[in-house]
């Protein structure tokens, strides 16, 4: 098959974007259909348009939205490298970048100058993001004075609100209906926090699992992701399944393994020392049981929420005096904010960048053409 696709990079991730209409009409393929244009599961994906890191196997399904008062309706894909598996169960904040940017120039939204804002339904959350995206001469603006760490070079700043998030996966702000959980482990039992806010984290103070918080990604060891995964399985048991060897073969991308600690100055990926003044707590977040390299937006955005619940394990971390947050994390720092009403958080917004890098045609190995049929 010749299936129309479109490469993006969305903050610090890069996907493919594939509008709904060229999906396969019988959804039972989609898995199959997203591993054959990804070459999964092959650990270089040699086959495929993945990169081999869980940070570039992301499929953005986008659909022109028939929902007064909804732009686009977007489905995400986290496919696996290693595993024939799509999780489809949570969102990706950084591959929601570029969803305002691809409907615009796909002409599914548009383009309104200076600034388009696209209201997005995401299918995986059911929840609804904003992004406000810049326009110039009926074109999505990419070139700007906007830095993000992670991504080379800088870009025009799209802003995305994400609104009433909670239970976004779960259904629930605490999934387990408690602030502060135990879990036994080999070294003894350590309290976590189970979130669920843009996406579920289970959150681990990082001197209760042997670690200083300034890890980078080279750092870990196998020994040690293996003890982070079991902590996070038996999370995703808690929450989500009835045993952990199910969670980590059903749901290897939630809950997010995340470890947080203190501010303390620390070199990050590209040895930039960042000041210990200039960051409100070290985060570390594990994707698909592999560290991060940086941060995902969804757990940002949780993280931020969680410093402003009460009895986590976030509350010794995190000194929450004003509405903007500092997180720090391997590729550098990112900041989100707050807006408060009437004493509650209202909503929580963060700045990416995006851009197309592709546009074009992916052959597929297998045809998916009579998926109705094949049922």
């Amino acid at each position: 098959m010749k299936v129309p696709i479109a490469v993006m990079r969305g903050g610090t991730s890069k996907g493919v974007f594939i509008n709904y209409k060229e999906m396969p009409e019988d959804r039972v393929l989609w898995d199959s259909f997203l591993l054959d244009i990804m070459g999964s599961p092959d650990q270089r994906q040699i086959d495929g348009l993945g990169g081999g890191n869980s940070l570039t196997s992301k499929a953005a399904i986008i659909k022109k939205s028939e929902v007064n008062g909804i732009d686009v309706e977007y489905t995400f894909a986290q496919v696996s490298i290693e595993n024939q598996l799509v999780d489809f169960k949570g969102n990706c904040g950084n591959i929601s970048s570029a969803v305002g940017p691809y409907a615009i120039e796909q002409g599914l939204v548009a383009a309104v100058a200076p600034v388009t804002r696209v209201r997005i339904f995401n299918t995986n959350t059911q929840k609804v993001i904003i992004a406000e995206v810049e326009v110039e001469d009926g074109r999505v603006k990419t070139e700007g004075q906007c830095e993000i760490p992670g991504v080379p070079g800088t870009g025009s700043p799209i802003y995305l609100s994400f609104t009433d998030a909670q239970g976004a996966v779960t259904g629930k702000l605490f999934p387990t209906d408690n602030p502060i959980d135990r879990i036994d482990t080999g070294n003894g039992p350590i309290d976590v926090s189970i979130i669920d806010v843009a996406n579920p984290l289970v959150f681990v103070k990082a001197e209760d699992v042997g670690l200083t918080g300034s890890e980078l990604p080279h750092e870990f060891t196998v020994e040690k992701l293996a003890e982070l995964e079991e902590i996070r399985s038996a999370a995703a048991e808690m929450c989500l399944f009835s045993t952990k060897e199910e969670a980590t073969v059903k749901s290897p991308a939630v809950p997010k393994m995340t470890i947080i600690a203190p501010p303390e100055t620390y070199f990050d990926v590209n040895g930039v020392e960042r000041q210990a003044d200039g960051m409100d707590c070290r985060i570390r977040m594990m994707s698909m049981q592999k560290p991060h390299q940086a941060l995902a937006i969804t757990g940002a955005i949780c993280t931020t929420a969680g410093a402003f619940l009460k009895d986590t394990v976030l509350n010794d971390i995190i000194e929450v005096e004003k509405t903007v947050l500092r997180l720090g994390h391997p590729s550098g720092i990112i900041e989100t904010k707050v807006d408060m009403i009437a004493g509650h958080i209202g909503n929580i917004k963060v700045v990416r960048t995006a851009r197309m890098i592709l546009e074009g045609f992916v052959y597929t190995k297998h045809n998916y053409v009579y998926s109705k049929s094949l049922a």
